[in-house]
């Protein structure tokens, strides 16, 4: 993880639900949400993982996609995460490929 970082994050919660969420610190934000002081809402869930992220060079860059998420329905939601890890999972490959 890089220096400075602004993250937005999806974790899954032990019900299957998810929990959208803004940090400089993914894996502090992490360990919160499973000690039970992370949000209100993922305390009665635990545990929680981290499903997906996402690093942004600003703070509002992160929030605004952590808003826009929060907007979509889950299948939407699960469209967006899926999209994206093929994306990431091509993108790695061709990298693979250039070595």
């Amino acid at each position: 993880m890089e220096k400075h970082s602004h993250y937005f994050y999806v974790l899954k919660c032990a019900d299957g639900s998810l929990y959208a969420g803004y940090t400089n610190d993914l894996q502090k934000r992490l360990t919160a949400h499973n000690s039970g002081k992370g949000a209100k809402y993922t305390r009665a869930r635990r545990p929680v993982e981290l499903y997906y992220h996402e690093c942004f060079l600003t703070k509002r860059e992160a929030m605004q996609q952590e808003y826009r998420f929060k907007t979509w329905t889950r299948r939407k939601k699960d469209m967006y995460i899926e999209e994206k890890r093929i994306k990431k999972e091509a993108a790695h490959e061709k990298d693979t490929e250039k070595l």
